[in-house]
């Protein structure tokens, strides 16, 4: 049985409500006033709240504010219940996150079709959240475990070898031994990096609009690719086309969003296809650019990206649990950008990020 509760100062109004609800079978709850509103959603946290904006002591604006600052009460759906002569109440309201208004005088048909829309709504929001969790969590216990074990198979089985039969390798075997142990350690530091941040991003969706200028986001960009670039020994395809510019974001969040989509270029392309790494102002933004002419994504998986989400491994069994794209869009979001992704299949992809920035200095090519 879905709950309402009307928060409403004029009893006559709010036992009219009350009553309308109940005869369509819904559990209703009312409050005289907008402190007890707080108090009922609270204890109740109802599927939907009517409130009323002009009330004493603590407004319709008041009860929604405090309510969105609660996690337990944050996503409940809320309708203002008011007159057209509280315009500049509504625009404020519906800037604090309300869902819909409803204007008075309305008929017990108006009302009923307005809430019902609304829960509707909200629950196919719910339906939509819950199948992309399921999702989530097929992906994770599913690539998880491959991706953890990959490198810690190579870690244990040459260790191992080097443990038990020291004596069978040759000085020149060694280091051959020492480097895929190396790389397969770094490969599972990166995973578990990764993993970290990915939550700690989950956690931190708002509050990063603090402004941090980074005059040299160029020379970092083209820093960061070369290393990129060298670590798959593919230095000649790489095309670096950089222009001075200061970004608003920290260098160590800048960083990981570059290193990120770089190595996303190099991992799904082949040695010879070039990787075309660009960065300049336009406006008041800071954009850059990572294009390769690899395998590229379909349309219809663009708008799957997600963590841990990997499109046709079977046949590609790339490294990593799909985490790049997701954090470093994480990221970007943060701190006020953008990043958007274009690719076809077998043509390759461009990925482009817009951050706040401002011009500096003169164009210069690396």
């Amino acid at each position: 049985m879905k709950k309402i509760l009307i928060v409403e100062d004029q009893k006559v109004l709010r036992d009219e409500v009350k009553y309308w609800f109940a005869f369509e079978g819904y559990a209703t709850f009312a409050a005289a006033d907008g402190k007890e509103g707080v108090e009922l959603a609270k204890k109740h946290l109802p599927d939907l709240i009517l409130c009323d904006i002009m009330m004493p002591e603590m407004d319709g604006n008041e009860v929604l504010s405090e309510l969105r600052q609660n996690p337990s009460t944050s996503l409940i759906p809320f309708v203002f219940m008011t007159a057209m002569s509280d315009r500049a109440q509504i625009r404020s309201g519906m800037e604090k996150g309300a869902d819909d208004y409803i204007t008075k005088p309305f008929t017990r048909n108006e009302l009923l079709k307005a809430v019902n829309a609304r829960l509707d709504k909200a629950d196919e929001v719910h339906e939509r959240s819950h199948a992309a969790l399921q999702e989530l969590r097929y992906n994770l216990i599913t690539s998880l475990p491959h991706e953890l074990r990959t490198p810690l198979n190579a870690i244990l089985g040459f260790g191992q070898m080097l443990k038990n039969f020291p004596e069978s390798f040759s000085p020149e075997e060694l280091p051959l031994m020492g480097d895929r142990i190396y790389t397969s350690a770094n490969r599972l530091y990166r995973l578990i990096q990764n993993y970290l941040l990915y939550a700690q991003l989950e956690l931190k969706k708002t509050g990063w609009a603090q402004r941090f200028e980074l005059p040299d986001a160029d020379e970092i960009l083209a820093k960061i690719s070369q290393k990129v670039a060298a670590g798959y020994k593919r230095q000649d395809d790489l095309i670096i086309n950089i222009e001075k510019g200061i970004a608003f974001i920290p260098e160590l969040e800048f960083s990981k969003v570059v290193e990120e989509l770089c190595d996303n270029a190099f991992k799904f392309s082949a040695p010879g296809q070039k990787v075309t790494v660009h960065c300049g102002i336009k406006d008041v933004f800071f954009t850059m650019s990572f294009e390769d002419h690899g395998r590229g994504i379909a349309a219809q998986d663009l708008t799957k990206i997600g963590a841990f989400m990997q499109f046709e491994r079977k046949l590609q069994e790339q490294q990593g649990f799909g985490l790049g794209l997701i954090i470093s869009r994480r990221i970007v979001e943060l701190f006020d950008g953008t990043l958007t992704i274009d690719s076809s299949p077998e043509r390759g992809t461009i990925i482009r990020v817009t951050l706040p920035g401002r011009f500096e200095a003169s164009p210069i090519a690396g």
